[in-house]
């Protein structure tokens, strides 16, 4: 007899809990429950699970989570499973979920992954760091600090996994030049994802936890720009924190050390348009309080030049990270339905939050939030950690003490970028642990650190920008 594949077995039990949730009579859950609320449950869970399980591709749990969602609990489902009983609840838009796939967060997203194209497409990003990590020296530390704000630089305005395999390839001659029992080897490939991590928590686009975050701070958006102004203060330090860990950690034997990489740059018509955009489109990112246009707009930007002059064509559109446009869509979605709903809400009601200090509150989100993203996908964290967080912050009276609802999520959505402590909580963790040179203990040590002194330092931001009114400076 055939034994079933753990796909099989994965899927089974991803869809057994959401199901006994919907089958279940009303009476069972608390008196404030709609039947829409109940089939929001059941969809949370469902997503939850299948982004934990993983039986199918997560961004293909995204896309069904939005399906669902119309089948459900829109004013367009089903019409056997609608009714016009009292306790049936508040139906969704059928036009707001479907907005989801075109939300000014994943038009800034866009904008991003053009940019990033466009820049590995013309060399922009190799043709930087061949002109300056020569000027980091030979001191192997050093050059290990080159190299990683180099990461960290790229990856606050490209895919931090693309960012990562550029800068693994760059090291893999420099791995041959090592000894091998020299532990510069595992310093050198561990610093690459660290920093890539740390790197992405410096602008809204550098990971999705951050555009996500900004979806939901309503009462208190954040421009580009000063996001920027206190995300690259935190980057500058973790980086530095990382770096000298890393030293610490694995002792480098060797004296000197050369990175050989062609600093060629091109001066094609083509790529001379690319880097006169992408310095455009970061300024016009920074000063949006000088012309107006806020930040989704500008990110579109880069999108019409690029198709209008024939800088990216048909064939460069394949490369664009479809997959996690479709990832981030589907937990907004989600969040919306957790919000129109009332059941974040409600949720947070059934919880004695109030007999909590405010601080307490914050450092279990920003916790909770941490210790999930080292088992899932941030993103998908953020999806579902986030909109309960947004609800959290608008419901909880004494949390006015730690900055209200703008500031926990922000606080959360930055713990979620800290989590780095295996193999599977991002891809450029994957990607240094597939080069052998690393060990998953090796992964476990520094991030634990991280997580711990990263944590430390984001609830100090936050008690800084709350003290200076930052955020609510225009």
């Amino acid at each position: 007899m055939r034994k079933p594949d753990s796909k099989s077995v994965r899927l089974v039990l991803a869809l057994m809990i959401p199901i006994l949730v919907l089958s279940l009579p009303l009476s069972i859950f608390p008196d404030a429950f709609t039947v829409v609320q109940q089939r929001v449950v059941a969809l949370f869970l469902f997503a939850a699970l299948f982004w934990i399980l993983e039986p199918v591709p997560i961004y293909a749990t995204s896309m069904l989570i939005i399906v669902l969602e119309l089948l459900l609990i829109s004013d367009s489902s089903l019409m056997w499973l609608r009714s016009e009983a009292i306790n049936y609840g508040r139906e969704i838009s059928h036009r707001e979920i479907m907005a989801t796939l075109a939300s000014p967060v994943i038009m800034l997203f866009l904008g991003g992954f053009f940019l990033a194209v466009a820049a590995t497409k013309y060399r922009l990003d190799t043709s930087i760091a061949g002109v300056l990590l020569p000027r980091f020296g030979r001191n192997p530390k050093i050059v290990l600090l080159g190299l990683m704000s180099m990461t960290a630089f790229f990856s606050m305005f490209m895919s931090n996994t693309a960012t990562t395999a550029m800068m693994l390839s760059i090291l893999v001659p420099v791995l041959g030049a090592f000894a091998k029992e020299d532990k510069a080897r595992v310093a050198y490939v561990i610093g690459i994802p660290v920093a890539a991590n740390i790197g992405g928590m410096g602008t809204p686009i550098g990971t999705p936890p951050n555009a996500i975050a900004l979806k939901f701070m309503v009462d208190l958006p954040i421009a580009f720009g000063k996001w920027m102004a206190f995300g690259i203060p935190l980057v500058l330090v973790l980086l530095l924190i990382a770096w000298f860990s890393i030293t610490q950690l694995w002792t480098i034997q060797a004296k000197s050390v050369e990175l050989s990489m062609p600093s060629s740059v091109s001066k094609s018509p083509k790529a001379l348009i690319v880097y006169i955009t992408f310095v455009l489109t970061i300024l016009l990112w920074i000063t949006d309080f000088l012309h107006g246009m806020n930040s989704y707009v500008v990110a579109l930007l880069p999108v019409g030049i690029f198709l209008a002059t024939g800088v990216l064509n048909k064939e460069d559109l394949k490369l664009i990270s479809w997959d996690v446009l479709w990832l981030v869509s589907g937990g907004i979605a989600l969040g919306l339905a957790l919000e129109q709903s009332g059941l974040a809400v409600t949720i947070i009601d059934q919880i004695p939050f109030e007999d909590f200090p405010a601080s307490v509150v914050l450092v279990c989100a920003c916790l909770v939030g941490l210790l999930m993203a080292n088992f899932m996908s941030n993103t998908a964290t953020a999806n579902l950690v986030l909109p309960l967080v947004a609800a959290l912050g608008t419901s909880v009276s004494g949390l006015g003490e730690v900055g209200g609802s703008a500031h926990i999520i922000l606080a959360t959505s930055l713990s979620i970028s800290l989590a780095m402590s295996l193999p599977i909580s991002t891809p450029p963790n994957a990607l240094a642990h597939a080069t052998g040179v690393i060990q998953t203990r090796d992964l476990i040590k520094i991030g634990l650190l991280m997580g711990f002194i990263g944590l430390l330092l984001i609830l100090m931001l936050n008690w800084i920008l709350v003290s200076t009114q930052f955020l609510q400076h225009s």
